[in-house]
């Protein structure tokens, strides 16, 4: 069960190496959204990449940015600037959209 509407669970499921985290894919010829729903609390390790822009929509997110961490309610947005190495704690029920200046950032998920 998700908190998600069916117009969004109905998007291709990422190919995303997190564990109890699911992830739907919107892919554009210059960009990409996921929607993310942590199924259990949940770690994103340090990575890096092009420019990414999200908001919480439901839950709580930890995030830490070039060593700076804060907490993200519902209706915070946050800017993570490329090449910025950057990590996160998902709340079991956080809901969250991030937008990537990338459009391959994420794959469908195969069969």
């Amino acid at each position: 069960m998700t908190g998600f509407p069916e117009i969004v669970t109905r998007l291709p499921e990422a190919d995303a190496p997190f564990r109890d985290i699911k992830v739907w894919l919107l892919q554009g010829p210059t960009a990409s959204a996921i929607f993310v729903e942590a199924m259990a609390d949940s770690e994103v390790p340090v990575h890096s990449h092009g420019v990414q822009w999200g908001t919480v929509v439901a839950g709580e997110l930890v995030l830490t940015v070039a060593g700076r961490t804060r907490t993200y309610h519902p209706g915070e947005e946050y800017l993570i600037p490329a090449g910025v190495p950057h990590s996160a704690t998902l709340k079991k029920g956080v809901r969250v959209i991030d937008f990537f200046d990338d459009p391959n950032r994420y794959r469908p998920k195969k069969g």
